[in-house]
Protein backbone atom coordinates (compact mmCIF):
# COMPACT_ATOMS: atom_id res chain seq x y z
CA UNK A 1 0.00 0.00 0.00
CA UNK A 2 1.60 3.51 -0.96
CA UNK A 3 2.35 5.89 1.98
CA UNK A 4 0.09 8.93 1.90
CA UNK A 5 1.54 12.20 -0.19
CA UNK A 6 3.06 14.66 2.45
CA UNK A 7 1.08 17.73 2.93
CA UNK A 8 1.57 21.13 4.73
CA UNK A 9 -0.19 21.31 7.85
CA UNK A 10 -1.23 24.20 8.84
CA UNK A 11 0.54 26.38 10.93
CA UNK A 12 -0.51 25.85 14.90
CA UNK A 13 0.82 27.59 18.23
CA UNK A 14 1.82 24.60 20.76
CA UNK A 15 0.78 26.13 24.62
CA UNK A 16 4.02 25.08 26.51
CA UNK A 17 2.44 22.53 28.89
CA UNK A 18 1.48 24.10 32.60
CA UNK A 19 1.72 21.80 35.40
CA UNK A 20 -0.54 21.72 37.96
CA UNK A 21 -0.17 22.93 41.38
CA UNK A 22 -0.58 20.40 44.10
CA UNK A 23 -1.08 21.76 47.31
CA UNK A 24 1.99 20.79 49.43
CA UNK A 25 1.82 18.87 53.17
CA UNK A 26 2.40 20.12 56.24
CA UNK A 27 5.86 17.66 55.82
CA UNK A 28 7.24 17.44 53.22
CA UNK A 29 7.84 13.43 52.86
CA UNK A 30 11.51 12.02 51.99
CA UNK A 31 11.65 11.77 47.88
CA UNK A 32 13.64 8.44 47.19
CA UNK A 33 17.23 8.74 46.76
CA UNK A 34 18.55 7.10 43.48
CA UNK A 35 21.59 4.64 43.29
CA UNK A 36 24.62 6.20 44.57
CA UNK A 37 26.00 6.04 40.68
CA UNK A 38 23.18 7.99 39.65
CA UNK A 39 23.14 11.14 41.60
CA UNK A 40 26.29 13.71 41.37
CA UNK A 41 26.60 15.91 44.23
CA UNK A 42 28.05 19.89 43.99
CA UNK A 43 28.99 22.14 41.73
CA UNK A 44 32.15 20.80 40.77
CA UNK A 45 31.15 16.74 40.04
CA UNK A 46 28.03 18.38 37.83
CA UNK A 47 30.21 20.94 36.09
CA UNK A 48 33.11 18.01 35.24
CA UNK A 49 30.82 15.73 34.03
CA UNK A 50 29.24 17.90 31.81
CA UNK A 51 32.62 19.00 30.56
CA UNK A 52 33.09 14.70 30.31
CA UNK A 53 29.82 14.52 28.09
CA UNK A 54 28.70 12.41 30.67
CA UNK A 55 24.99 11.99 29.91
CA UNK A 56 22.83 13.82 32.38
CA UNK A 57 19.23 13.33 32.76
CA UNK A 58 18.56 16.60 35.03
CA UNK A 59 20.26 19.18 37.15
CA UNK A 60 17.92 20.30 40.22
CA UNK A 61 18.81 23.69 41.26
CA UNK A 62 18.12 25.35 44.61
CA UNK A 63 15.59 27.91 44.22
CA UNK A 64 16.87 31.83 44.98
CA UNK A 65 20.91 30.16 44.44
CA UNK A 66 21.74 33.23 42.09
CA UNK A 67 25.57 32.50 42.68
CA UNK A 68 27.54 34.25 39.82
CA UNK A 69 29.93 30.65 40.22
CA UNK A 70 26.72 28.83 38.86
CA UNK A 71 26.43 30.64 35.14
CA UNK A 72 29.08 29.17 33.72
CA UNK A 73 27.33 25.37 34.28
CA UNK A 74 24.04 26.49 33.67
CA UNK A 75 25.00 28.20 30.37
CA UNK A 76 26.39 24.69 29.26
CA UNK A 77 23.67 22.77 30.44
CA UNK A 78 21.84 24.76 28.28
CA UNK A 79 23.95 24.18 25.36
CA UNK A 80 24.16 20.58 25.89
CA UNK A 81 20.25 20.50 25.92
CA UNK A 82 19.75 19.13 29.61
CA UNK A 83 16.98 20.03 31.55
CA UNK A 84 17.30 22.26 34.66
CA UNK A 85 14.72 22.16 37.47
CA UNK A 86 14.30 24.54 40.22
CA UNK A 87 14.12 22.80 43.83
CA UNK A 88 13.46 23.53 47.18
CA UNK A 89 17.01 23.51 49.29
CA UNK A 90 14.83 21.15 52.04
CA UNK A 91 14.54 18.53 48.53
CA UNK A 92 18.13 18.75 48.15
CA UNK A 93 19.37 18.03 51.52
CA UNK A 94 16.77 14.87 51.84
CA UNK A 95 18.21 13.82 48.81
CA UNK A 96 21.86 14.14 49.54
CA UNK A 97 21.91 14.06 53.34
CA UNK A 98 25.28 14.91 54.72
CA UNK A 99 26.77 15.92 51.41
CA UNK A 100 27.25 19.38 50.96
CA UNK A 101 25.32 19.83 47.59
CA UNK A 102 25.77 23.82 47.41
CA UNK A 103 22.69 23.88 45.89
CA UNK A 104 23.19 21.63 42.84
CA UNK A 105 22.81 17.79 42.18
CA UNK A 106 22.71 16.02 39.03
CA UNK A 107 20.55 12.90 38.08
CA UNK A 108 23.57 11.15 35.49
CA UNK A 109 22.34 8.59 33.09
CA UNK A 110 24.14 5.05 33.14
CA UNK A 111 25.41 5.56 29.67
CA UNK A 112 26.16 8.59 27.34
CA UNK A 113 22.77 9.91 25.51
CA UNK A 114 24.23 9.83 21.83
CA UNK A 115 23.59 12.12 18.65
CA UNK A 116 21.28 12.19 15.70
CA UNK A 117 24.52 11.54 13.55
CA UNK A 118 25.66 9.01 15.11
CA UNK A 119 22.64 6.90 14.42
CA UNK A 120 22.85 8.02 10.67
CA UNK A 121 26.55 6.92 10.65
CA UNK A 122 25.58 3.44 12.14
CA UNK A 123 22.82 2.73 9.44
CA UNK A 124 25.77 3.67 6.96
CA UNK A 125 27.94 1.66 8.13
CA UNK A 126 25.57 -1.36 8.13
CA UNK A 127 24.54 -0.45 4.90
CA UNK A 128 20.74 0.24 5.54
CA UNK A 129 18.10 2.48 5.48
CA UNK A 130 18.20 4.22 8.70
CA UNK A 131 15.60 2.42 11.34
CA UNK A 132 14.67 4.68 14.00
CA UNK A 133 12.11 4.65 17.38
CA UNK A 134 10.53 7.26 18.21
CA UNK A 135 8.44 7.97 21.56
CA UNK A 136 6.19 10.33 22.31
CA UNK A 137 5.93 10.79 26.52
CA UNK A 138 6.94 7.15 27.31
CA UNK A 139 7.30 7.88 31.04
CA UNK A 140 7.33 4.10 32.66
CA UNK A 141 10.91 3.12 32.91
CA UNK A 142 10.02 -0.71 32.57
CA UNK A 143 7.56 -0.32 29.00
CA UNK A 144 11.01 2.57 27.68
CA UNK A 145 13.54 -0.57 29.01
CA UNK A 146 11.63 -3.25 27.09
CA UNK A 147 11.58 -1.20 24.37
CA UNK A 148 15.67 -0.50 23.93
CA UNK A 149 15.68 -4.34 24.54
CA UNK A 150 13.26 -5.18 21.88
CA UNK A 151 14.97 -2.03 19.57
CA UNK A 152 18.79 -3.95 19.87
CA UNK A 153 16.85 -7.33 18.59
CA UNK A 154 15.19 -5.95 15.61
CA UNK A 155 18.33 -3.90 14.60
CA UNK A 156 16.93 -0.58 15.33
CA UNK A 157 19.93 2.02 15.14
CA UNK A 158 18.56 4.38 17.61
CA UNK A 159 15.78 5.24 19.42
CA UNK A 160 14.96 9.27 20.31
CA UNK A 161 13.07 10.56 23.17
CA UNK A 162 12.08 14.10 23.91
CA UNK A 163 13.75 16.28 26.54
CA UNK A 164 10.35 16.69 28.61
CA UNK A 165 7.72 14.45 29.72
CA UNK A 166 9.28 11.09 28.81
CA UNK A 167 11.13 8.34 30.86
CA UNK A 168 15.05 9.33 31.37
CA UNK A 169 18.28 6.82 31.03
CA UNK A 170 17.75 5.83 34.68
CA UNK A 171 18.85 2.32 36.54
CA UNK A 172 15.83 1.07 36.22
CA UNK A 173 15.58 1.51 32.63
CA UNK A 174 18.75 0.42 31.89
CA UNK A 175 18.31 -2.93 34.38
CA UNK A 176 14.83 -3.70 32.38
CA UNK A 177 16.60 -3.15 28.70
CA UNK A 178 19.25 -6.20 30.01
CA UNK A 179 21.98 -4.88 28.40
CA UNK A 180 20.13 -2.66 25.51
CA UNK A 181 21.07 0.47 26.52
CA UNK A 182 25.02 -0.05 25.59
CA UNK A 183 24.27 -1.05 22.42
CA UNK A 184 21.16 1.19 21.27
CA UNK A 185 22.19 4.87 20.65
CA UNK A 186 19.45 6.96 22.79
CA UNK A 187 19.12 10.22 21.29
CA UNK A 188 17.66 13.30 23.58
CA UNK A 189 15.66 15.97 20.98
CA UNK A 190 13.58 19.04 21.86
CA UNK A 191 10.31 19.41 20.74
CA UNK A 192 9.14 16.15 19.32
CA UNK A 193 7.13 18.15 16.14
CA UNK A 194 10.07 20.44 14.96
CA UNK A 195 12.10 17.77 15.06
CA UNK A 196 10.03 14.95 12.73
CA UNK A 197 9.83 18.28 10.40
CA UNK A 198 13.77 18.14 10.30
CA UNK A 199 14.15 14.64 10.05
CA UNK A 200 12.01 14.31 6.75
CA UNK A 201 14.07 16.60 5.39
CA UNK A 202 17.02 13.82 5.70
CA UNK A 203 14.46 11.46 4.24
CA UNK A 204 13.30 9.87 7.30
CA UNK A 205 8.90 8.50 6.90
CA UNK A 206 7.38 8.87 9.91
CA UNK A 207 4.71 5.62 11.03
CA UNK A 208 2.90 6.05 14.23
CA UNK A 209 1.16 2.99 15.98
CA UNK A 210 -2.61 4.37 16.41
CA UNK A 211 -5.60 2.28 16.46
CA UNK A 212 -7.18 4.34 14.51
CA UNK A 213 -4.47 3.78 11.78
CA UNK A 214 -5.54 3.45 8.00
CA UNK A 215 -3.60 1.38 7.24
CA UNK A 216 -2.67 -2.24 9.13
CA UNK A 217 0.41 -3.77 10.24
CA UNK A 218 0.86 -6.59 7.63
CA UNK A 219 0.06 -4.55 4.87
CA UNK A 220 2.02 -0.78 5.35
CA UNK A 221 4.74 0.17 3.73
CA UNK A 222 7.82 -0.39 6.40
CA UNK A 223 10.77 -0.38 4.06
CA UNK A 224 13.40 2.41 3.76
CA UNK A 225 13.94 5.08 5.84
CA UNK A 226 11.58 4.87 8.44
CA UNK A 227 10.91 6.17 11.99
CA UNK A 228 8.06 4.22 14.01
CA UNK A 229 6.39 6.92 16.83
CA UNK A 230 4.98 5.01 19.81
CA UNK A 231 2.40 6.90 22.31
CA UNK A 232 2.09 6.57 26.11
CA UNK A 233 -0.39 4.38 27.06
CA UNK A 234 -3.57 5.93 27.84
CA UNK A 235 -3.10 9.02 25.85
CA UNK A 236 -1.31 7.32 22.74
CA UNK A 237 0.17 9.84 20.54
CA UNK A 238 0.08 13.69 20.73
CA UNK A 239 -2.39 15.00 18.23
CA UNK A 240 0.46 17.43 16.76
CA UNK A 241 2.56 14.13 16.67
CA UNK A 242 -0.14 11.86 14.88
CA UNK A 243 -0.81 14.91 12.27
CA UNK A 244 2.83 15.08 11.65
CA UNK A 245 3.29 11.70 11.14
CA UNK A 246 2.97 10.35 7.20
CA UNK A 247 1.06 7.29 8.04
CA UNK A 248 -0.59 5.88 10.82
CA UNK A 249 -0.54 2.17 11.47
CA UNK A 250 -3.06 0.07 13.31
CA UNK A 251 -2.73 -3.78 14.87
CA UNK A 252 -5.79 -5.75 14.10
CA UNK A 253 -6.97 -6.67 17.53
CA UNK A 254 -9.25 -10.10 17.29
CA UNK A 255 -9.80 -10.26 21.43
CA UNK A 256 -12.06 -8.59 23.29
CA UNK A 257 -9.02 -6.29 24.18
CA UNK A 258 -8.73 -3.42 21.83
CA UNK A 259 -5.12 -2.44 22.72
CA UNK A 260 -1.99 -3.17 24.10
CA UNK A 261 1.11 -2.36 26.07
CA UNK A 262 3.58 0.35 24.42
CA UNK A 263 6.39 -1.70 24.59
CA UNK A 264 4.10 -4.71 22.53
CA UNK A 265 2.65 -2.33 20.23
CA UNK A 266 6.16 -1.09 19.82
CA UNK A 267 7.80 -4.47 19.23
CA UNK A 268 5.55 -5.31 16.72
CA UNK A 269 5.97 -2.48 14.43
CA UNK A 270 9.88 -3.11 14.98
CA UNK A 271 9.61 -6.84 13.63
CA UNK A 272 7.68 -6.18 10.92
CA UNK A 273 9.64 -3.42 9.78
CA UNK A 274 12.88 -5.64 10.38
CA UNK A 275 10.97 -8.89 8.44
CA UNK A 276 10.04 -6.42 5.14
CA UNK A 277 13.97 -5.85 4.97
CA UNK A 278 14.91 -9.33 5.15
CA UNK A 279 12.01 -9.72 2.51
CA UNK A 280 13.71 -7.31 0.42
CA UNK A 281 16.98 -8.52 0.77
CA UNK A 282 15.91 -12.33 -0.46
Amino acid sequence: MEKKKRTNPAKRVEVPHQPKQVQKSRKEAAPAAPAADELLVGRNAVWEALKAGRGINRILVAQGAKDAALAPLLALAREQGVPVRPSTRQKLDLLAPDLRHQGVLAYAAPVAYASLDDVFKRAEEEGEPPLLLLLDEIEDPHNFGALLRTADAAGVHGVLVPERRSCALTATVAKTAAGAVEHVPVVRIGNIVQEMKRLKERGLWFAGADMAGEQDLFHADLKGALCIVIGSEGKGLGRLVKETCDFLVRIPMHGKINSLNASVAGALLMYEARRTRLLKKA
